[in-house]
């Protein structure tokens, strides 16, 4: 690469400008939305920053450029990635380039880990890397995370997981893991994504450059996933709740060399946690990273991140769960199918998504309340299945389901869609929920 053009400047364009920068190659920046941060980012690496607001725009800001590194929100059909696609100017993402970075690493690369699916990719993430980390290593929780991959090559990790997100896959062209798992696979990202096809390729590109000593980490339930991993060539090793290499026999967690964990044992026990530890234990036991035996304390010891299906308060019988990351229908699936008997509030903005998928277990359903701007859409999806009511705010919405909820119930925000109505993102949708929550039950600090 001799002159990189940088597109989109968040927190990855930001770090991949800095990274390139000091290696020497040449960088033009440029965003949807100028800032002041961006100019100040512009004269500290003294490359310049160009506007794309136009045809010629685009053109001026990708002339002489050989690579186009967009950041992951740039969908596939945004202007400044057609005109590249168009005049043959090669397309990457963070991670590969980081990833070829890391090959020509003095002493070697790190072993690299790779996470992808719909649902559950941050806590499989953080699983394996909590793993690593109880086993003596140092390890670096990258890619779809606070801290980009590009980023992180200069600190002294002793391997990397990366979380990959289908936008992060997509225009990869070497970037390959020592061990990597794909989840799952539901509609997701459908605008940014053309269809579901698109979306599903773009996972598949996680086994794209695997060599037969690499493992691939597949659900024993999803034959779509399966045959891709077969296909690519890896070592294929399973996880499921029964019937897989790494499943639950007799109430413990087992492998191929051996019983894990006790169910009653584990950081948590709802199903997806069952699978997700299944998964990250795979991923470290198989590469011979982590002995079977650490495990038996490490899997116990974990702490998952908030707003993920996270208890914030429970009173006269009835709890209360933010689940605020869960952004897609198959996400919140997986919360609803949790709880024996729950009212849920669900909504925001849609991805282009069938939230009709959320409907499909009415015998748990004791209510619904429908928020932000798709809350239509919510109430049509569960019309003649239980109750639903529509908020206008989230204070509205707490008190509604806490009207709805009686003895025995779970009140859970698992909203099906993003934030982007109402909140800046998910932390926020979350923290706001819990604040309410907090003070309808008049409990400060610990709500239990």
């Amino acid at each position: 690469m001799k002159k990189v053009a940088v597109f989109g400047l968040a927190l990855t364009g930001t770090a991949v400008a800095r990274a390139l920068t000091q290696r020497g190659i040449a960088v033009v920046l440029s965003d949807d939305r100028m800032t002041p941060s961006h100019k100040e980012l512009a004269d500290e690496l003294h490359a310049q920053l160009l506007p794309v607001s136009t045809h010629d725009d685009i053109a001026r800001f990708l002339t002489d450029v050989d690579t186009l590194l967009p950041a992951p929100g740039v969908p596939p059909h945004h202007a400044v990635i057609r005109y590249a696609e168009a005049n043959g100017i090669d397309i990457r993402t963070e991670i590969d380039v980081a990833y070829e970075w890391e090959q020509s690493r003095v002493g070697g690369p790190r072993p690299i880990l790779g996470v992808t699916g719909t649902d559950g990719k941050t806590t499989t993430t953080m699983i394996v890397a909590h793993l690593l980390r109880s086993a003596g290593m140092s390890v670096g929780e990258v890619g779809n995370t606070d801290l980009p991959f590009m980023g992180a090559l200069t600190d002294p990790f002793d391997a990397f997981v990366v979380e990959c997100s289908s936008f992060r896959l997509q225009y990869t062209q070497k970037f390959r893991c020592d061990s990597s798992v794909w989840l799952n696979l539901a509609p997701d990202h459908l605008d940014w994504h053309p269809t579901v096809e698109h979306y599903a390729s773009a996972k598949a590109r996680l086994w794209a450059h695997v060599l037969p000593t690499d493992v691939a980490v597949v659900p024993s339930n999803n034959h779509i996933i399966r045959t891709a991993a077969h296909e690519s060539g890896a070592r294929v090793v399973t996880f499921g709740l029964v019937d897989a290499d790494y499943c639950v026999v007799d109430g413990w967690l087992v492998s191929p060399h051996g019983p894990l964990i006790e169910v009653s044992k584990l950081w948590r026990s709802m199903p997806h946690d069952i699978t997700n530890s299944l998964a990250a234990a795979a991923m470290v036991l198989e590469t011979q990273m982590v002995t079977r035996e650490s495990l038996l304390q490490s899997l116990a010891s974990f702490e998952s991140a908030h707003h993920r299906i996270e208890l914030i308060g429970e009173k006269h019988g009835i709890s209360w769960y933010d689940d605020s990351k869960a952004t897609s229908p198959h996400a919140a699936l997986t919360a609803i199918r949790a709880f024996e008997r729950l009212i849920l509030i669900a909504g925001g903005r849609n991805k282009g998504l069938d939230l009709t998928q959320m409907a499909t277990e009415p015998h748990r359903m004791a209510g619904v309340v429908a928020i932000g701007d798709d809350a239509p859409l919510i109430a049509s999806a569960f019309a003649g299945i239980c109750e639903v009511k529509t908020a206008y705010s989230m204070a509205e919405a707490v008190d509604l389901a806490r009207g709805m909820a009686t003895s025995g119930d779970a009140v859970v925000l698992s909203p099906g869609c993003t934030s982007y109505d109402w909140y800046r993102n998910y932390n926020e949708r979350g923290e706001d929920f819990t604040r309410l929550v907090h003070a309808l039950l008049k409990v400060e600090g610990d709500p239990s």
